[in-house]
């Protein structure tokens, strides 16, 4: 039975404008259902982000809609991405999502890895 993590009336994550944007691009131009969210094992902080697009949402996923975008985070990626701020940066030299997580205890430096403080009852916090 996955695990729920939320506060009634408070959304998991937040989405700035950027983000809601690049989100509905990429769900219109692949007739996406949303953006699905997860944590897998690697990296050199030990945990990586993980996007894909999704054609539905799946058992415990957590929905989160803004305008025309919709995120579903992964069951197992909840806890640890609560409180995150989704942004969508474009520059010149590279341009991608930026997760601003407040669970984070530590990342590399191309900030695509991070770790998380151990969960008690877990093993190393991992999901």
């Amino acid at each position: 039975i996955p695990v729920m993590f939320s506060i009634p009336g408070k959304s998991p994550v937040t989405i700035t404008p950027e983000a809601e944007r690049q989100i509905a691009r990429l769900m219109a131009a692949k007739s996406a259902n949303g953006l699905r969210i997860g944590l897998k094992k690697g990296g050199c902080a030990g945990m990586e982000y993980t996007m894909e697009l999704a054609e539905a949402a799946q058992p415990g996923d957590e929905v989160v809609e803004q305008g025309e975008a919709r995120v579903l985070i992964a069951p197992t990626a909840q806890m640890f991405i609560f409180g995150t701020q989704i942004d969508y940066e474009s520059g010149m030299l590279e341009s991608g999502f930026k997760f601003r997580n407040p669970n984070v205890t530590d990342s590399c430096g191309c900030g695509e890895s991070v770790s998380f403080a151990p969960l008690e009852g877990s093993r190393a916090g991992q999901p």
